[in-house]
């Protein structure tokens, strides 16, 4: 019982030590690292959070050396972030640089997979930007952060309705209805459209296999917009930190 009353009395003097350590740490370490998190930033905090849960939860590992690499951790991370502010070609090495996802409303299926993107992940984030319909998408890109940068085709920029005198009477929302080859039906139903229709439409874009069709999407409208698998665009914009 002694032992147990040791053990959690030594355990709450270390959280209420080390906290006021970690909180000046953070400060220490800037804004930046807590708003965007690269990948350097974030190996850091996850090197700090086992560092510190280990020193809370084992009374058995001395408190002291734990401060001394709390404090190098957080003096590191500052003399890395210094060099990436001064040093370009040391910042694209510990970064990842940003990778077009989307251009002129075409999803590239080579950049999704290299970043290990679904194409789940990409509506979301267009979604959380307010756009329902990737054919508003001029250019879209995952930067280091992983956050998702959208430039809107220029005739989708914002206008208020007053400005332009104008009463909307159609959604903009867009409905995935092929994705990776495969149809969804259950939107097909919805929309009270059968597969024959969808084919004839596949076959007036000069599409005749739906394996080859990456994304596609439908609008109140019936209007579709594809993206193939091995979208040939030559206009990618070449976007560096």
């Amino acid at each position: 019982m002694f032992e147990f009353i040791k053990d959690s009395s030594l355990v709450l003097i270390r959280i209420i030590t080390i906290l006021p350590l970690i909180l000046f740490t953070t400060l220490y370490m800037g804004k930046r690292t807590i708003g965007e998190i690269p990948i350097f930033d974030f190996l850091v905090i996850l090197i700090l959070g086992s560092v510190v849960g280990a020193d809370i939860a084992d009374p058995n590992i001395k408190h002291l050396p734990t401060v001394v690499a709390i404090i190098g951790i957080a003096i590191l991370q500052r003399i890395i972030a210094n060099l990436k502010i001064t040093n370009r070609k040391i910042g694209r090495l510990i970064t990842f640089e940003p990778t077009v996802v989307v251009q002129n409303g075409k999803l590239l299926n080579k950049n999704l997979k290299k970043i290990r993107y679904s194409i789940d992940n990409i509506l979301q984030l267009l979604r959380e930007k307010d756009i329902f319909d990737i054919n508003d998408v001029e250019t879209a890109l995952i930067e280091s952060s992983g956050n998702l940068s959208v430039l809107k085709k220029p005739r989708k920029n914002t206008v208020t309705l007053e400005d332009m005198k104008l009463v909307k009477k159609n959604s903009s929302i867009a409905y995935p209805i092929i994705i990776e080859g495969e149809i969804c039906s259950d939107l097909l139903s919805y929309f009270n459209l059968s597969e024959a229709w969808l084919h004839e439409k596949l076959r007036y874009q000069e599409i005749t296999d739906i394996k080859d069709i990456f994304f596609a999407s439908i609008n109140e409208q019936h209007e579709l917009h594809i993206s193939l698998k091995n979208e040939n665009i030559s206009n990618i914009p070449i976007i560096k930190h």
